[in-house]
């Protein structure tokens, strides 16, 4: 009987391991995907998001009338160069 017993408390004890060590790879393997999608999405993002670009700022001026039509095309043209 005590054979018996420590039969299964090995391998019960292999089958814990075992369980623990794939619910800890599982977060891993969770946790590292989520990093490398927040590092590809951020890279997209300019590193002045919260200001207008150049070309917003040129379009705010075209609205307000400071520069004319064809001013606004030629800038357009260089900040697209």
């Amino acid at each position: 009987m005590m054979g018996y017993g420590f039969d299964m408390f090995g391998l019960g004890s292999i089958w814990m391991i075992l369980f623990w060590v794939v619910i800890i790879g599982l977060i891993v393997w969770g946790v590292t995907r989520i990093v490398r999608a927040n590092s590809k999405s951020s890279t997209n993002i300019p590193p002045s998001s919260g200001q207008p670009s150049a070309l917003d700022i040129l379009k705010q001026r075209y609205a307000r009338g400071e520069i004319s039509k064809d001013q606004f095309e030629e800038m357009r043209r260089d900040l697209s160069a």
